[in-house]
C-alpha cells in the first residue's frame, strides 16, 4: 500500500540521515536537527484532524454527493441511553439521515439502542473500542487492536461492519493510515464542529454549523460526551432541530457517508 507523501519523505529522510551519519560522522547536529524537525512536522499533522498529510481523510463529501445538495450530520462518542433515543426522535421528524460514529465499548452496553440507529436507516461507523483520550499515542499493534475490537463489536451487535472511522477528538499518528488501509476503512473527519462538548450556548454551537452551510459539508455534533444547556440538556438536543431546519431551507438534504460514498 502507497504511504502518504509526508510519511514516504519521512522514511526518505531517515535513511539519508542514516547513510550521511555513516559516511561523515561529524555531521551528525545536522542529521539530528532534521530528524528532529521532520518528527515534529508529523506530530503537528496528527494534532491537526482536517490534515490529509498523513493520509486520505475526508473533510467534505464527494464531490457527486455535494453537488446533489448533500450534507452529512455525524454524531460522535454514543450511543447514549439518555439522549441517543431523542436524537433518533428528532432525525424520524425530519425525514434525515445520520452517521453515528460509536464507540465500541458502548454499543455493546446498549445493543438495543445500536440496533435501533440502522434500524431507522442510519449507519453505525467506528469510533474505536474505547475512545481513549491518548489514543495518538499508541503504537500500531495498540492502534489495530482498538480499531479491530470496534469493528468486531459493532459488526457483531448490529450486523453490519463499518466502512469509515474517526479518531478520538481527530487526533492520530502515522502508524494509523496503514491500520486503515489493511481493514479498509476510511479516515473521516469534518468541514465544521460545533465544539458541543465544551459549549452548552446551543447559539453558538449551531452559529459554528452553519456558516456557510454548503453541500457537501459534514458537520460534526456529539450524543455521548455532550455539553448541557441552562436547563441540563444535551446541548445536541437545542442545536439539531434548528440544523435539519437550516439544512431543509437551504435545499439540502442530509445522507449518511455511505450513501455519499454511493453517490
Amino acid at each position: 500500500m502507497a504511504h502518504a507523501p509526508l510519511i514516504s519523505a519521512s522514511v526518505a529522510l531517515h535513511l539519508a540521515a542514516a547513510a550521511a551519519l555513516i559516511a561523515r560522522p561529524r555531521i551528525w547536529p545536522w542529521a539530528l536537527s532534521a530528524v528532529l524537525a521532520d518528527h515534529l512536522l508529523l506530530a503537528a499533522a496528527g494534532l491537526w484532524p482536517r490534515s490529509r498529510l498523513l493520509g486520505p481523510n475526508w473533510t467534505r463529501l464527494p464531490a457527486a454527493s455535494a453537488a446533489q445538495g448533500g450534507v452529512a450530520i455525524t454524531i460522535d462518542d454514543g450511543p447514549d441511553a439518555q439522549v441517543t433515543p431523542r436524537v433518533l426522535a428528532v432525525l424520524e421528524r425530519h425525514r434525515a439521515r445520520a452517521t453515528f460514529f460509536c464507540i465500541g465499548e458502548r454499543v455493546r452496553r446498549h445493543a438495543t439502542l445500536a440496533r435501533e440507529i440502522i434500524a431507522r436507516g442510519h449507519s453505525i461507523e467506528n469510533h474505536s473500542q474505547r475512545h481513549l483520550r491518548y489514543f495518538s499515542l499508541l503504537g500500531p499493534a495498540a492502534i489495530a487492536a482498538e480499531i479491530c475490537a470496534a469493528q468486531d463489536s459493532i459488526a457483531e451487535i448490529t450486523g453490519t461492519r463499518p466502512g469509515f472511522f474517526r479518531a478520538p477528538a481527530g487526533l492520530r499518528n502515522p502508524f494509523l493510515e496503514p491500520v486503515l488501509g489493511r481493514l479498509q476503512l476510511h479516515l473521516a473527519s469534518w468541514t465544521r464542529r460545533g465544539f458541543d462538548t465544551v459549549s452548552g450556548d446551543a447559539d453558538a454551537v449551531f452559529g459554528r454549523l452553519v456558516r456557510p452551510l454548503r453541500g457537501g459539508d459534514i458537520l460534526l455534533l456529539h450524543d455521548g460526551n455532550a455539553a448541557r444547556n441552562r436547563g441540563g440538556e444535551a446541548v445536541i438536543l437545542d442545536v439539531l432541530p434548528r440544523l435539519l431546519g437550516a439544512v431543509d431551507a437551504a435545499g439540502l438534504t442530509p445522507v449518511t457517508l455511505r450513501q455519499a460514498a454511493g453517490a
